[in-house]
């Protein structure tokens, strides 16, 4: 870069799935391995001065291994934070510390979704080993184990975010239905495929990242977020500059500032480099 440009992000928010990490195709699951490109691109912002915040609909023990795979323990300050569950998560790492968690009755939710898609797969997270599941999902779509449960003890007491996935189903019939049932008294995110996530009403990365920004003392017009996926679309309206990666659906890139290349493109680390390279 020739000149300094008068606005340069305090804060980096980064998604992984889709936006770090690339898809492996028709698999519902990402390669968990950071292409030489990114990596050197995230170390240039924490050399920079930049706060580099992992923020994914990911639960806390997905994504600490991430934050080990860009080595950024050893880079940071002071411990990494981290926003997980779709923002109803805060965390520090090393080690893995909870500092903020949103919680909420998905009875209701579950219910209303199960009695349209019967044989759902139900998940929540048993934190620090995998998932309580009511059958089991496939291959690589969860990290851990999976903990066979009855749905009503799945949700029994309150959750931070509730996961349902129906490989019958597609995306868009998981759009659909939850417009149509609203939901009340939760939010959703539909993922890439029939992938619902539930999670407390006003829980989103956008929130999360505000409760970072707090303790860091950064405002969120100083925040850059990339990401690819639905449930980043508060997230990238939040930030000072949103981006969305190449391959998003035009949903997310309408709600961008700008969109960058994809993610087999290392699109994150081209806009990393508009800033610190």
């Amino acid at each position: 870069m020739t000149d300094a440009p008068a606005w340069r992000p305090r804060l980096v928010a980064l998604d992984i799935d889709g936006t770090l990490l690339a898809w492996v195709e028709g698999a519902g699951q990402t390669y968990e391995k950071v292409t030489p490109a990114v990596y050197a691109a995230v170390h240039r912002a924490v050399e920079a001065g930049a706060h580099v915040v992992l923020s994914s609909g990911r639960s806390p023990h997905g994504m600490d291994k991430i934050a080990d795979l860009l080595d950024l323990p050893e880079a940071v300050a002071d411990r990494v934070w981290v926003v997980a569950s779709n923002g109803a998560v805060i965390f520090r790492y090393p080690p893995l510390e909870v500092v903020h968690e949103e919680t909420f009755d998905a009875r209701k939710a579950v219910a209303a979704v199960l009695e349209h898609h019967p044989n759902a797969l139900v998940a929540v997270e048993e934190r620090g080993i995998g998932y309580r599941v009511n059958r089991h999902f496939p291959d690589g779509e969860l990290s851990g184990e999976m903990i066979l449960t009855d749905v009503g003890e799945i949700v029994a007491g309150p959750v931070s975010r509730v996961i349902i996935r129906d490989p019958e189903a597609s995306a868009d019939d998981f759009v659909a239905l939850a417009a149509r049932l609203g939901l009340h008294g939760t939010d959703y995110v539909v993922g890439w495929t029939a992938w619902l996530d539930l999670s407390p009403v006003g829980v989103s990365k956008a929130s999360g990242l505000q409760v970072v920004c707090d303790q860091l003392g950064v405002d969120a017009a100083d925040v850059l977020a990339i990401g690819d996926g639905r449930n980043d679309i508060e997230m990238l309206r939040w930030a000072g500059r949103g981006v969305a990666m190449g391959q998003a659906v035009d949903e997310v890139k309408a709600a961008a500032d700008d969109v960058t290349a994809s993610v087999h493109d290392d699109g994150a680390a081209l806009e990393l480099d508009r800033w610190f390279g």
